[in-house]
C-alpha cells in the first residue's frame, strides 16, 4: 500500500487537477504512475450529444411559456400582460404604424393583432384612425395616456429583463440575443400563422 505522503500528494494533484496517479502494487513494491488528463480522454459511452432529432419547437415554446411567465407576473401591476407591452413598444419606436407595419413588426397576422389590440383600444391607451397619407389605410397610434401606461409599465418590465439575466446570466442572455437575431430572418412567417 502506497505510504501517507503518496497518498497526501495524490490527494493534492487531484485538488489541483493536474491529472491522475494510479498506485499499483507489483511484487511487493508499490509503483507510482503519473497520467496526464486530457479532455479527449473522457468517456462518451454514458454520455449521449444533445439531439437534433427532438422538436425543437415544442423545447422553445416550453422556454417560451416560461420566460412569458415571469414578464406577465411583474407586469401585472401594471394592468397588461407582455404581449401588450410589447405592442405599446413597437408602437412607440414606429412613432405609428399601420396595422400591416405592426403586424409585420410583431411577426403576428393581422387577425391576431386586432384582437391584442382591443383591451389596448378599451384602456385608451392606443387608437385606430384612417391613415392622412392614403384614406384606405388604418394607422395605429399611441395616445397619450398609452406613452404615460408604457412609462409607468417600463419599470416593472426592467424587473423582469433583471430576473431573466440573473436567472441565466448576463452573458448568456446577450449570447442568446445574438443567436435569436442571427436565426430569425431565416425562417419567415407562414402566411395565415397565428401567434
Amino acid at each position: 500500500m502506497p505510504d501517507g505522503d503518496a497518498v497526501a500528494s495524490f490527494s493534492a494533484m487531484s485538488r489541483r487537477a493536474k491529472g491522475w496517479l494510479l498506485f499499483a502494487q507489483c511484487r511487493g513494491v508499490v509503483k507510482c504512475v503519473y497520467i496526464h488528463y486530457y479532455p479527449t480522454m473522457i468517456s462518451t459511452a454514458h454520455t449521449e450529444p444533445p439531439s437534433a432529432s427532438a422538436c425543437t419547437c415544442f423545447k422553445l415554446r416550453r422556454l417560451t411559456r416560461r420566460v412569458t411567465a415571469v414578464y406577465d407576473r411583474a407586469l401585472a401591476p401594471a394592468g397588461m400582460r407582455v404581449t401588450q407591452y410589447s405592442i405599446l413598444s413597437q408602437l412607440r419606436r414606429l412613432r405609428g404604424a399601420s396595422m400591416s407595419g405592426l403586424a409585420d413588426a410583431l411577426d403576428m397576422d393581422r387577425t391576431t393583432l386586432t384582437r391584442n389590440l382591443k383591451p389596448l383600444l378599451d384602456a385608451g391607451w392606443v387608437e385606430v384612425a384612417t391613415s392622412a397619407q392614403d384614406a384606405r389605410m388604418r394607422a395605429v397610434h399611441l395616445t397619450s395616456s398609452g406613452e404615460a401606461q408604457f412609462q409607468m409599465a417600463r419599470a416593472y418590465w426592467r424587473r423582469a429583463q433583471a430576473e431573466v439575466n440573473s436567472t441565466v446570466g448576463q452573458r448568456e442572455v446577450g449570447a442568446l440575443h445574438e443567436l435569436l437575431d442571427r436565426y430569425l430572418p431565416l425562417f419567415r412567417q407562414a402566411d395565415g400563422e397565428t401567434e
